[in-house]
């Protein structure tokens, strides 16, 4: 299966920003595994400084813990890649930020870093609105790491469409 290109990850940022702006609403990314690659696709779209407000790239455990407030239990706790860091990279990134959704993603893209019970592959997601809501998972993506995290950043844009279309009262909520 060939992996998402540029030009479709584009493609969902410019919906996803549709989005945003119809509902005159912002977003802010953190990252670690995608290193800000969201962050580029979302500012790739013209205009996209009227919906975007910022992004953090956390690649370290002390960039997460310094510019997101991740507690360092729950990365002692669950390891840096699990849904509880990527939950509290997304409210963290919320409460540091003038937005009103957040995505966040961490991840092991490889080639190394592996473990058998996180294998290459294995990536985390959180999708937060500032009224509270939260949404995780998981994904194990195939192929190099250029695959992974191509795959991370389509996985991460469309999650946050599906959440934005789901919400009650839809974008203006």
């Amino acid at each position: 299966m060939k992996y998402p290109d540029q030009h479709l990850l584009e493609a969902l940022a410019g919906q996803l920003g549709g989005l945003l702006l119809e509902g005159r609403k912002k977003l802010v990314t953190a990252e670690s595994c995608t290193g800000g690659w969201v962050a580029q696709c979302l500012t790739a779209i013209a205009g996209s400084s009227e919906w975007f407000d910022r992004g953090f790239v956390t690649y370290s455990n002390e960039a997460k813990q310094e510019m997101l407030g991740v507690p360092a239990d729950t990365l002692v706790e669950h390891g840096a890649v699990s849904q509880p860091v990527a939950v509290a990279m997304a409210e963290g990134a919320l409460r540091r930020s003038r937005a009103d959704w957040a995505v966040a993603i961490t991840g092991i893209a490889g080639p190394s870093g592996g473990s058998v019970q996180k294998p290459v592959g294995t990536v985390c997601f959180a999708w937060a609105c500032r009224d509270g809501r939260v949404a995780a998972g998981t994904s194990h993506f195939a192929g190099n790491r250029e695959e992974i995290r191509a795959r991370s950043v389509a996985h991460a844009l469309a999650g946050l469409l599906e959440q934005i279309r789901q919400s009650p009262g839809g974008i203006f909520a």
